[in-house]
């Protein structure tokens, strides 16, 4: 089986998150574009750049998991996809785990996060919701090791 192209790649997603919008209202689409692009930037490869356009496809049910599973896609996209995956109610540890434990997926996140924690997207947000989200992901960047930091716990 032909595998997808990103162009393909990029008309699923975009299709599959139409007509919703991220927390400043703006198209879901861009978010998935910057993604890509920051990947593209840090120097991803093609399977990554197609991890970033569906990063947020099974978790927000826009794609299924079985949809994931049957697509031509590399099984390293795939395992990508999966680790960025939150699943409901899992602890912040478990989900930085598995991002670490996926070859190629902790670059995925990066871009994800520099998007998510970009000013000029958070400075449409309340101020509640701006810091909530700050912390939330200055955790999440502490956790995966981006802070260039040595404050991460082990977990003692």
């Amino acid at each position: 089986m032909t595998q997808l192209t990103l162009a393909e790649i990029e008309s699923v997603a975009r299709a599959a998150h139409e007509g919703q919008t991220d927390k400043a209202g703006r198209p879901y689409a861009e978010h998935l574009r910057a993604v890509a692009e920051g990947v593209r930037a840090r120097g991803g490869d093609d399977e990554q750049i197609a991890a970033a356009w569906l990063h947020d496809a099974v978790e927000d049910d826009a794609l299924s998991r079985q949809w994931l599973r049957e697509a031509a896609l590399s099984r390293r996209t795939k395992d990508i996809v999966l680790a960025v995956t939150k699943r409901a109610g899992e602890p912040p540890e478990a989900y930085a785990a598995r991002i670490l434990a996926a070859p190629g997926a902790l670059l995925v996140k990066e871009a994800d996060l520099a998007h998510n924690a970009d000013p000029a997207r958070l400075a449409v947000l309340d101020a509640a919701t701006r810091t909530r989200l700050t912390e939330k992901y200055a955790r999440m960047r502490a956790l995966l090791g981006l802070n260039g930091d040595t404050e991460v716990s082990d977990g003692d």
